[in-house]
Formats: C-alpha cells, sequence, structure tokens
C-alpha cells in the first residue's frame, strides 16, 4: 500500500453524514448547542466578575450547575427511555434558548441583578442534562449498525469543534461588545438548533418502556453494572480523569514553572487541538474490533503524555505532550461511545447516556481537586507527573481485574450481536 492509500485509510469517515440526513441534522444542530454552550459559558463567568470581581464568586457557578447535572442528568436519561426523544430534544432547546434570553435582558439592564445569573444557570445546567441523553440515544437510530464507530467520531468532531471555536468566538464578543450580545448570538443559535430537530422524523421506542422513576433509573444503575464490559468503560473514564485531569494546573504551570503566561492558552488549547486531529484522521477507527484493549491502550496513553507533559523541560513540549493526550482521549471516547451504541438495548440507551453523561461530569470536577491538593502540598510538576502514572495504573488494573472489558470483541460479543440482530426485524434502517 503506497503513502497516498495509508493517509487515505486515516481519513475520517463521513460516510454517515454524507448518506443519512436526520444523523446530519442531529451532528449540526448537537455542534451549534456546543458552540452556543461555550460561548455562554464565557460570558457568564465574565459578567459575574464585572459584577463582583471576586474570583469565588466565579467559581459558586459551578457548585450551583453541578446539583442539576446530577440529578436532571438521571432523570433526563429516565425520560428519555419514556417520551418521544425528538420531542424533549426540541423543547429543552426552546427552555435554554428561554433562559438564555433572561440572562440576554438582565444583561443590558442597567443594573444587572447577580441573583438571577446564579439562577438561570442552574437553570440551563438543568435543561441541558435532560436534553443530552435522549440525543446520545438518538444517535444510533439515525445510522447503520456498521457505521456506528464512524458516527461516534463525527459527532466526537463536532463537540471539540464546538469546545475550541466556541469560547474563542465568545471572549472577542464579551470583549468588544459585552456578554448580552453574546447571549443574543447563542439565543439566535439555540432556535435554529432546535428546528433542526423538528425537522428530523420520528423514532417510536424499541421494547417496553416505563414511567421515569427511581425504581426505573435504579434498574439502568443495575444493569450498567452487571455487565463488566459497560463498567469498564466508566472505569476507564473515570481514571483518567479522576487521576490526571490537568486543566486547574495550567495557570500555575505556565507562570510558576515555565514562567511565561503569555502562552497559558496554548495550554489549555492544546488537548483540544490534539483531539480534533485525531477525530480528523480516525478513519482506521472502523476497522478495530477490539474496543475494550483500543480503550485500555488509548487511556494509558493518554496518563503517559499528561506525565510526560508534567516533566518536559519547556512549554512547548508541554504543549504537544498534552495535544497528544487529548489525541489519546479522544480516540478513548470513540472506542467507549461505540460500545455503548452498539450493544445497549434501546429502551435502557436514554437511562445508561444519563450515567454516561455523570461519569464524565463529575471526574473531571474531582479531577481538578485533586490536582489543586497535591500541587499545594507537594509541586505542579509533581502533581501533573504522579496523576499520569497514576491514570496509567488504574488503567491496567481495571483491563486485570475486568476481563469481559479487555476481552470485547464487535463480532463476538453477545449484547453487540443481539442488537445487530434486532434491529433488523424491527425495520430500524436509517433513512437516508
Amino acid at each position: 500500500m503506497g503513502w497516498g492509500a495509508r493517509l487515505r485509510a486515516l481519513r475520517m469517515e463521513v460516510g454517515p453524514f454524507r448518506e443519512h440526513r436526520d444523523f446530519r441534522l442531529l451532528l449540526i444542530a448537537g455542534t451549534v448547542f456546543y458552540l452556543g454552550g461555550m460561548m455562554t459559558y464565557v460570558a457568564i463567568p465574565f459578567q459575574i466578575y464585572q459584577l463582583t470581581h471576586s474570583n469565588f464568586a466565579v467559581g459558586a457557578v459551578g457548585l450551583v450547575e453541578l446539583g442539576p447535572l446530577i440529578v436532571f442528568g438521571l432523570y433526563g436519561g429516565a425520560l428519555a427511555d419514556h417520551v418521544d426523544r425528538r420531542l424533549l430534544l426540541i423543547w429543552t432547546g426552546i427552555a435554554q434558548a428561554a433562559f438564555t434570553t433572561w440572562l440576554c435582558i438582565n444583561a443590558f439592564s442597567h443594573h444587572p441583578r447577580l441573583w438571577e445569573i446564579f439562577v438561570v444557570s442552574g437553570l440551563l445546567s438543568s435543561s441541558s442534562a435532560l436534553q443530552r441523553p435522549s440525543r446520545e440515544a438518538l444517535l444510533p437510530r439515525t445510522v447503520r449498525h456498521d457505521e456506528l464507530t464512524a458516527a461516534n467520531a463525527l459527532s466526537s468532531f463536532g463537540m471539540q469543534a464546538g469546545v475550541l471555536v466556541g469560547p474563542t468566538i465568545g471572549g472577542l464578543i464579551v470583549a468588544s461588545a459585552g456578554p448580552g450580545w453574546c447571549f443574543l448570538v447563542d439565543i439566535i443559535g439555540l432556535f435554529v438548533a432546535s428546528m433542526m430537530y423538528a425537522a428530523m422524523r420520528r423514532y417510536p421506542h424499541v421494547g417496553e418502556t416505563e414511567a421515569p422513576s427511581l425504581a426505573g433509573i435504579g434498574k439502568g444503575l443495575r444493569y450498567a453494572f452487571s455487565r463488566r464490559d459497560l463498567l469498564g468503560t466508566y472505569v476507564v473514564d473515570l481514571a483518567a480523569m479522576l487521576l490526571a485531569m490537568p486543566v486547574v494546573l495550567f495557570p500555575a504551570l505556565a507562570e510558576k514553572v515555565f514562567s511565561q503566561p503569555h502562552l497559558l492558552g496554548f495550554l489549555y488549547s492544546a488537548e483540544t487541538v490534539g483531539a480534533l486531529v485525531a477525530t480528523a484522521l480516525s478513519g482506521w477507527t472502523a476497522r478495530v474490533q477490539h474496543h475494550g484493549r483500543a480503550i485500555v491502550v488509548a487511556a494509558a496513553a493518554y496518563g503517559a503524555c499528561i506525565a510526560a507533559a508534567g516533566w518536559s523541560p519547556s512549554i512547548w513540549l508541554a504543549v504537544l505532550f498534552f495535544a497528544l493526550a487529548g489525541g489519546a482521549d479522544m480516540i478513548s471516547a470513540v472506542f467507549r461511545g461505540t460500545i455503548w451504541n452498539q450493544t445497549i438495548p434501546d429502551n435502557l440507551r436514554g437511562r445508561l447516556a444519563g450515567i454516561e453523561m455523570l461519569s464524565y461530569s463529575i471526574g473531571p470536577l474531582g479531577g481538578q481537586v485533586r490536582a489543586g491538593v497535591v500541587a499545594d502540598r507537594w509541586t505542579v510538576r509533581g502533581s501533573i507527573i504522579s496523576g499520569g502514572v497514576s491514570c496509567v495504573a488504574g488503567v491496567t488494573l481495571t483491563a486485570m481485574l475486568l476481563r469481559d472489558f479487555w476481552r470485547y470483541d464487535a463480532r463476538t460479543d453477545e449484547h453487540a450481536m443481539a442488537q445487530r440482530v434486532a434491529r433488523q426485524p424491527a425495520g430500524e434502517r436509517a433513512e437516508p
């Protein structure tokens, strides 16, 4: 095989985007939600600091958002397994537009009220948490079973593009025109994206549904813990984020370790850029069948790159290793999503998406606490290096203890085979 053919084999597979109208709508709308959400993510802290000049007040927004994220993430998953997921996407999108309009009106008033920002931040967190499980649960319904790895890669690319571009646009608008205009742009995007959801066709539930309840949420939790392959995906993600998440240390790393605070932005963007590059070169992922092993190798590589970044003698070498870490984390995410979408029954998909959302939301919060405590008691470098090494050890231990996860093979796994067969009699073929 020549170099040209090898490069083409690495290119991200865009077949699902080209062939399936509803997947295009779901992907574009989801990317717009990420883009607008990250713009508002910049504008809210900026406005709070303008009003209070308090770093504690800025950080307190995260505490306000955490409770609704947990409660409505789990409830939104249960709701997604009972009601029309498409309608839930539409109405939660409209709710987010309404709440952002409240922020916009408050920002343009002569005396913006701080308490309104905190209240609306909690409401936005609630509506976003309600929406996310339905979006995740619908993705497998919009493509064929054999296209799920490519569809996950495309979805991840859209998310990372929003995460990278959103803060940049938001920062420019906030600095030049103020937070009110940033909220206004987000409102327009939210409305357009909600109309894209409305343009999708209906996807009736497959199998029996049950009304949202604590018992139903418990059923989803029991299912997740009963399958060691699924449990492995959650534990690996938690180990990586809880043990090796370095973002909170970037200001100290740039200023105290490298004495180049003006390059802080490169540290913040490195992982996202690495993730985008890895996704753009993800064509090879569709040929991998041992997804558990791929997740373990990618997550261990993430930890190793984080440790190497902490050891790096120059900031540019650290940026390179953080970019490689971001790429490894994205590959892990693609294969985790593939296992979830290939093997979870439709009538449990929303609840499992809610559980998955909690795993990647709580892990980074705990990881930042761990990193800060270790850095204060030891050193910034020591915190980053020890976190990366601990991540490699934790991921390796997970693979050793959860052998079903390590041995997962999409061609022979009973759950993947059952879902592959179940989709055809139900007439669940993706529409162009």
